[in-house]
């Protein structure tokens, strides 16, 4: 992989715009120290840039410590912030709890490092629930050694299993159902887990912790071992190549653009409050699956075709059949997302088109 595509000018453009979302307290992260794991993510990644842009261009001096196991990696990645005296790379796996180079107080703790796609589900299943329970146990006892600290848990969509029929969007109050005795089950449990860790560690040891809620989301950043869904189809319509669809795809989900989900986490981090949950979720957003292949196609010029899944594949893949979120609760923090399906997609495809 080049760099070429986080200095598309589209990619330039979304974190400008998240830099000046007008409700973020920006004020909040003058020249504090900030944790995050899952730097290289998807997500993770987008969110180094926009602090480390924003050092650049408010001078906040946020202190971005960038927890990854890979450093060849972090360092093709992240070349442009490398030398920053600002920007500090921390080589490690969550699942160790061996952290070096950090410094003796943090203000900020993010864990964002997961599985998050279903071929990682069905070949790594241990590795997809050690890190969301005993990664997310080692990041907050980071967290909870650093008075004032305050924590961010990255959890999903997933915890909410399948739809019980008895709501039409889910708030952050709802349950739904998930067979835990299935090798899937990994990814929502233990994402349940984490949540669960949070609230344990804010009673016993008065940590102050929030959890953010991400829907499926894709952009820019999109890793190449991502199998979901939307990752395959938008790499189809990257090549210009028919969209193949592994089922009838009536699935209805909600969506995030990159871009707005970092948006949406730093809302959650900046003004959520101590021991909420929050959605990352714009209804607008929400499409059907083959309503998502059409979209692509369209965008690409190619068309939808039908294809089944192996039987490694199919293990991963979410049994949930309609999963729409409530994000009134994280409207109510001022947070809005910027771009509709249509024009995320299409920002999407033509970011990615630089490194074909």
């Amino acid at each position: 992989m080049t760099p070429s595509r986080y200095t598309h000018p589209l990619y330039q453009e979304d974190l400008d715009g998240i830099c000046c979302s007008a409700w973020l307290p920006w004020d909040k992260l003058s020249g504090k120290h900030l944790l995050l794991s899952g730097a290289t993510g998807m997500i993770g990644s987008c969110l180094v840039d926009v602090l480390m842009l924003q050092n650049e261009k408010k001078a906040t001096g946020t202190h971005v410590y960038a927890l990854g196991r890979n450093e060849v990696k972090a360092r093709e990645r992240f070349a442009r912030w490398w030398g920053s005296p600002l920007f500090h790379f921390v080589c490690s796996d969550v699942n160790t709890g061996a952290f070096e180079g950090m410094p003796e107080r943090l203000d900020y703790v993010l864990h964002l490092a997961s599985n998050t796609h279903p071929v990682a589900y069905a070949t790594d299943p241990i590795g997809t629930i050690t890190t969301n329970i005993i990664g997310t146990r080692n990041m907050l006892e980071i967290a909870a050694g650093s008075d004032g600290c305050r924590f961010l848990f990255a959890s999903s969509n997933e915890i909410y299993g399948e739809n019980r029929g008895d709501r039409e969007l889910f708030d952050e109050s709802y349950g739904g159902y998930i067979d835990s005795n299935t090798l899937r089950a990994g990814y929502p449990e233990s994402k349940r887990c984490g949540e669960a860790l949070c609230q344990a560690y804010r009673r016993q040891k008065g940590l102050d912790a929030v959890v953010a809620r991400l829907t499926r989301s894709f952009g820019p950043t999109l890793l190449d071992s991502d199998t979901k869904a939307m990752s395959q189809f938008l790499r189809n319509g990257v090549r210009r190549e028919d969209i193949v669809l592994k089922s009838k795809g009536e699935q209805l989900f909600s969506y995030t653009y990159t871009a707005d989900a970092v948006s949406g986490l730093l809302t959650v981090l900046l003004c959520g409050t101590d021991g909420e949950a929050y959605n990352i979720a714009e209804e607008s957003s929400d499409t059907p699956l083959k309503g998502i292949a059409a979209l692509i196609a369209e965008a690409a010029g190619t068309r939808v075709v039908f294809d089944l899944p192996d039987a490694v594949e199919a293990a991963g893949f979410s049994k949930a059949t309609k999963a729409r979120l409530d994000g009134s609760k994280l409207r109510s923090l001022g947070w809005q997302a910027h771009y509709p399906m249509k024009e995320a997609i299409r920002r999407t495809l033509e970011v990615l088109r630089e490194e074909e």
